[in-house]
C-alpha cells in the first residue's frame, strides 16, 4: 500500500461499517481522519479505542439527512489539520419497501441522505480541495447504483444520481488535479439492511442474509483503500453477487429474467 503518513481523511459514515473499518485502517497507516455520522457515541468510542492517536483523529457528528453546515464543518476540519487530502462519502441509508407501497416522504428522505447531503458536503470542501493543489473524493455507491433492483427504487435512483454527478465533476476539475473514484460494493457484512427505511419510514431491524454472509466491512476496506490509493475510477468488491455489474452490461436479457428471480434479501 502506498504510504498515507499525515494525508487527511475525512470518512462520513463512519460509525459502523465499511467506514468505521477504513477509519480504522487510515489510522493505522499513520494517517489523520476526521470521522463523521449521526450517532456521536459511536464516534467517541472510535476516538477512544486509539489513545495513542488523539491528536490525528477528529469527531463531527451530524446527520447528512438534516439540515447541517457543511461549510462550518469544512472550516473545523480545515481549522484542526490544515488540509483535507481525500474526502470519502460513505454514509447513507438503504431501502426495503416495495415501490407501490412508498410514500414519496421515504423517497425523499433516502434521496436528501444520499444524494443531496452527499455533495452538500463535497461542494463544501471541493474548493479547499482545489485551492490547496489537488484531491482526491471517493463515494460510496452500489452495484444497485449500475442497475435497479426489488425493494430499493429509491435507493437505486439515489446511487445512479450519485455517479452522474460525480463523473461530471471528475470531467470538470481534472485539470484541478481533483480525483474522483465510485464505490461500488455488493453485499458486505454490515448493518446497512438493519438501519434501511421501511415504507413506514422505520428501521427495518432485520440483518438480511445476503448480508450476514457478505464480504467483511476490514476486507472491504483494504479493498477500497488500495483501490482509492491506485486511483482507480471505480472499485467493485463483495462476493460473488457482484457479478450481477457484469451480467447487465454484457447479458442484458439475461439480466432482466435474473432481476425479477432474484432474492433481493
Amino acid at each position: 500500500m502506498k504510504s498515507i503518513e499525515n494525508n487527511v481523511f475525512w470518512i462520513t459514515g463512519a460509525s459502523s461499517g465499511i467506514g468505521r473499518s477504513m477509519a480504522e485502517l487510515v489510522i493505522e497507516h499513520g494517517a489523520k481522519v476526521i470521522v463523521s455520522g449521526r450517532n456521536l457515541a459511536a464516534l467517541e468510542n472510535f476516538l477512544s479505542k486509539f489513545p495513542n492517536h488523539q491528536n490525528n483523529i477528529l469527531p463531527m457528528a451530524f446527520d447528512l439527512g438534516a439540515d447541517f453546515d457543511a461549510e462550518d464543518l469544512a472550516k473545523q476540519a480545515v481549522n484542526r489539520f490544515g488540509r483535507i487530502d481525500f474526502l470519502i462519502n460513505n454514509g447513507g441509508i438503504s431501502q426495503r419497501s416495495q415501490t407501490a407501497e412508498t410514500p414519496i416522504e421515504v423517497d425523499r428522505k433516502i434521496m436528501e441522505t444520499n444524494f443531496f447531503g452527499n455533495i452538500k458536503l463535497t461542494k463544501a470542501v471541493l474548493p479547499i480541495m482545489i485551492q490547496q493543489g489537488g484531491g482526491h473524493i471517493a463515494v460510496t455507491s452500489s452495484v444497485v447504483g449500475k442497475f435497479g433492483f426489488p425493494l430499493r427504487s429509491a435507493y437505486a435512483a439515489s446511487k445512479h444520481a450519485l455517479h452522474g454527478f460525480y463523473e461530471s465533476l471528475r470531467a470538470e476539475n481534472y485539470e484541478q488535479n481533483i480525483r474522483v473514484t465510485m464505490i461500488i460494493p455488493g453485499r458486505i457484512n454490515t448493518d446497512i439492511s438493519v438501519n434501511a427505511m421501511t415504507a413506514e419510514g422505520k428501521k427495518h431491524g432485520v440483518l438480511d442474509p445476503g448480508q450476514a454472509t457478505g464480504m467483511t466491512s476490514e476486507k472491504a476496506a483494504q479493498l477500497i483503500l488500495k483501490g482509492i490509493l491506485n486511483q482507480r475510477k471505480e472499485i467493485i468488491v463483495g462476493k460473488f453477487d457482484t457479478i450481477m455489474v457484469h451480467i447487465r452490461r454484457f447479458f442484458p436479457r439475461l439480466f432482466y429474467y435474473m432481476a425479477r428471480k432474484i432474492d433481493p434479501k
